[in-house]
């Protein structure tokens, strides 16, 4: 089985959106069956709808947190488990900004959309694309594969969660 960041790379490329390719990385781990995952993660493509708020990798990776790791509400110790796993988020999204910057789909895309606007020397369709907050999905194109960071941001957060996992599991 190839590594989860390679197989959430993979899935986006695939034509999956950013979420359901970080979800469906990790369907061994969850139980979930490819159908359920792509569902339960389809609102959050795009920064949740294409809103461009909480990037749909990092709202991926913290339902697979909660699929694992989340607490029971009607719990005895529920506010201790509530309290230990909101830290598990906390820790979740700042390894995820310390590498990336910002868990915010917008900041993701514009600081992309800047950097490749200085290398072209112009802005593009596929850069404006990356702009709209439009409830219309960009076309999956070679130009729109080439100019996103979303299979990247896929593959960053599958690998640094499923790291994240793995020392969870060796606290245990």
């Amino acid at each position: 089985m190839a590594d989860r960041g390679t197989l959430a790379k993979e899935y986006f490329l695939k034509g999956y959106n950013c979420s359901q390719a970080v979800l469906l990385a990790f369907s061994d781990l969850t139980g979930l069956d490819e159908k359920t995952a792509m569902r339960m993660a389809s609102s959050f493509g795009g920064g949740m709808g294409r809103m461009r708020e909480v990037c749909g990798t990092v709202s991926a990776s913290l339902m697979v947190l909660g699929i694992l790791h989340g607490y029971d509400a009607t719990s005895p110790t529920m506010q201790e488990d509530k309290k230990a796993h909101y830290a598990r988020v906390q820790e979740f999204a700042a390894r995820f900004r310390a590498e990336v910057g910002t868990i915010v789909c917008r900041e993701i895309l514009e600081a992309h959309a800047k950097h490749l606007e200085a290398m072209q020397g112009k802005t593009d369709e596929q850069i404006e694309a990356m702009r709209s907050s439009s409830a219309v999905p960009t076309m999956r194109t070679e130009a729109y594969y080439q100019k996103r960071p979303c299979a990247q941001m896929a593959e960053t957060a599958a690998r640094i969660l499923d790291e994240y996992l793995c020392e969870l599991e060796t606290m245990s």
